[in-house]
């Protein structure tokens, strides 16, 4: 794959970064994404400390990260029980 070299703008610094092709979209929009939340919480708390406002957004990524990966072990456990369900219905089935 090819490789990209792009800067992104992160709390008015610039990232230098190497990126695939294809996840180029994805990493600008990431970091689109970081600046609406930096500017939204300067705007709520009216915090203009930007290492206070990143560390707040590096939090709430983290907090809505692990509500999500809470969201798809109750997702996969409930697959697998129907799965198990179903098994269990087709080997009744088959006997």
């Amino acid at each position: 794959m090819e490789e990209l070299s792009i800067k992104i703008k992160i709390a008015d610094r610039e990232y230098p970064m190497k990126v695939k092709r294809h996840e180029e979209e994805r990493v600008r929009a990431a970091g689109k994404l970081i600046n609406e939340k930096l500017k939204s919480y300067k705007e709520q708390f009216g915090i203009d400390d930007k290492q206070d406002l990143l560390a707040m957004v590096a939090f709430d990524c983290l907090v809505q990260k692990q509500a999500t990966e809470e969201t798809h072990q109750v997702i996969d456990q409930t697959v697998f029980e129907k799965v198990s369900h179903l098994n269990h219905l087709v080997s009744q089935a088959i006997l």
